[in-house]
């Protein structure tokens, strides 16, 4: 067991030598090997790609995507939005040492996301103005948030429109108004969670109570949680 998670965490070629002399990531890699061994069927894990480099903390995602796949549950803290997307299946946010919410990305960004970004980029020379009124018109209380040169940001209130809909005006209206290109996305992760932070008076106390009501049902269906 000890060898086969040695070579797991790619550490056969310094598990000669004493930790203390490791750098960083082999002793980020160390630590994780510590918490694998024995094959338990809980790991806790606190912050466990830390002041690694980029190569490292990719390696260490797909150990602990991999360990999930084995049928472990992962229980991990991180401030790394990046992390979170790439190892979690479920996310709860603590602010003030209470959990705020507990769902998958996807409920959370539909739950408490500010509606859907999109950015568009008109060709050069062409005047960007009929591209941003069209939009702004097309979309029932759109907000323009930034704006240079032929480059800007539009939100648009999720819970009024379908992501087909964005798409398909945009296409439809990318010849006429000189749209050079276009993408549209969610709120992120890393916007929600500042939103929490914050306090916004968008989430009142009954979305809170609702969402903990919500998670309280899907762990009772689920036998495991992976955060």
């Amino acid at each position: 067991a000890v060898e086969r998670i040695i070579y797991k965490l790619d550490l056969q070629n310094h598990c000669e030598r004493a930790c203390g002399t490791y750098s960083g990531g082999n002793k980020r890699k160390l630590s994780t090997a510590m918490a694998l061994i024995g094959d338990p069927g809980v790991v806790f894990l606190d912050e466990p790609t830390t002041g690694v480099d980029p190569k490292t903390r990719r390696f260490l995602w797909d150990v602990l995507i991999k360990a999930t796949a084995e049928g472990r549950t992962l229980v991990l803290t991180s401030h790394s939005m990046d992390e979170i997307t790439a190892v979690s299946t479920r996310v709860t946010i603590m602010v003030g040492g209470k959990m705020r919410c507990l769902g998958s990305l996807q409920h959370l960004r539909s739950r408490f996301g500010q509606g859907l970004t999109v950015i568009v980029k008109t060709e050069k020379g062409a005047d960007p103005g009929p591209a941003k009124n069209f939009i702004l018109h097309e979309f029932e209380d759109s907000e323009l948030i930034e704006e240079h040169t032929n480059m800007m940001t539009i939100r648009i209130p999720q819970k009024k429109v379908l992501w087909s809909q964005v798409f398909k005006a945009l296409q439809d209206g990318q010849q006429r108004y000189h749209i050079e290109d276009y993408s549209v996305s969610q709120t992120s992760l890393e916007q929600i969670f500042i939103m929490f932070a914050h306090g916004q008076e968008a989430i009142n106390d009954s979305d809170l109570n609702y969402d903990r009501e919500a998670a309280e049902e899907e762990l009772e269906r689920s036998s495991s949680m992976k955060i």
